[in-house]
């Protein structure tokens, strides 16, 4: 697969990597770990370097996981992880954040020993905390690196004062946010920024959650344990009219002998060649599908195409609930 240069880090990826999260977590009974293992072993087969875990998935399970499937190969991917909430002992979500400087250097030793190696290549902020400065967070990582336990700093959507004032601090190598086709908020001045200072940008929910796979209809249920069934453009509503955006893209995917999902990725990856997406994945065929996006050249016609088609069929509803939107973007 292409490599990918994160920013001007020296960081190189394959040009998609893989989001672990919902192996294990958020998307309803967790996958068997067994296959989830195997599933593990063939994307590194395929060609994928960058794989995307954090501490609260599932919590801890997650990276147990990733940690079991790449020890075997660590020298041949790049694990990114994530510190930033506090995790009460046995709940199953966060009780807000805790970007404490003692807390990063506790959670940057327990995730080593869950991921069973000796460094961790990229450390992100999962959520800025508004109760610690973000220079002592950028601090706090800087030791972190010159001890040899972290090779890069990463944010997670955070906004342009507070990339800034950290970068400041210790170079940002990455920022890691939601972007797709019906997530474009980084358009509005993330990407010129991160452009500007260098850094590498790394897609989340590339997918839209799935949904821009085309596999969901306006009648779909979701599980208790999927938190899309409570998320605002998974509601019935809402649902019923994002559908019209995905029948729309679907058009578009077949003139080109291709997936919905495959253009939507393929959009992305024609955007900058320093955005790399991690859409997730259980199976081994959609991972071959998302994979061979990575092959599809898209022209400035049909990006002009695929963006008309978004821009008629305004997404409804909001990506996060209240809480989740007020933890973004600071």
């Amino acid at each position: 697969m292409e490599k990918r240069s994160l920013g001007k880090s020296g960081l190189e990826v394959s040009a998609l990597g893989l989001g672990c999260m919902g192996m294990s977590w958020a998307y309803g009974a967790a996958g068997d770990r067994g296959e989830m293992i195997k599933l593990l072993h063939d994307a590194v087969e395929l060609g994928i370097t960058l794989f995307d875990t954090a501490e609260v998935y599932g919590p801890f399970v997650n990276e147990e996981l990733v940690g079991e499937a790449l020890a075997p190969v660590r020298d041949k991917v790049v694990i990114a992880t994530k510190f930033g909430f506090r995790i009460d002992p046995g709940s199953p979500r966060p009780r807000g954040t805790d970007s404490r400087p003692e807390h990063i250097r506790e959670v940057a030793d327990a995730s080593l020993k869950r991921l069973r190696t000796d460094h961790i290549d990229l450390f992100y902020q999962h959520r800025v905390d508004p109760e610690i400065p973000i220079e002592e967070v950028a601090g706090a990582v800087a030791d972190l690196v010159k001890a040899g336990k972290v090779r890069h700093f990463g944010l997670s959507e955070a906004g342009p004062a507070t990339i800034r004032k950290a970068h400041a601090v210790h170079p940002v190598t990455v920022l890691q946010s939601e972007y797709s086709l019906w997530t474009r908020d980084p358009e509005q001045e993330i990407l010129a920024l991160v452009e500007e200072l260098g850094i590498g940008f790394v897609a989340y929910s590339p997918l839209g959650r799935g949904f821009l796979t085309g596999t969901f209809g306006a009648d779909t249920k979701f599980a208790d344990d999927d938190f899309r069934g409570a998320n605002p453009r998974f509601q019935a509503a809402a649902l019923e009219k994002n559908v019209a955006l995905v029948d729309a893209l679907k058009n578009l995917a077949e003139t080109k002998g291709v997936t919905p999902g495959q253009l939507a990725l393929a959009w992305l990856l024609a955007k900058k060649p320093w955005i790399v997406p991690i859409p997730g994945t259980r199976k081994r065929e959609r991972l071959e599908e998302n994979i061979a996006a990575a092959s599809i050249s898209l022209s400035p016609r049909d990006i002009g195409a695929i963006e008309d088609t978004v821009a008629a069929h305004p997404v409804a509803g909001e990506r996060y609930d209240e809480q989740g939107l007020a933890a973004v973007n600071l």
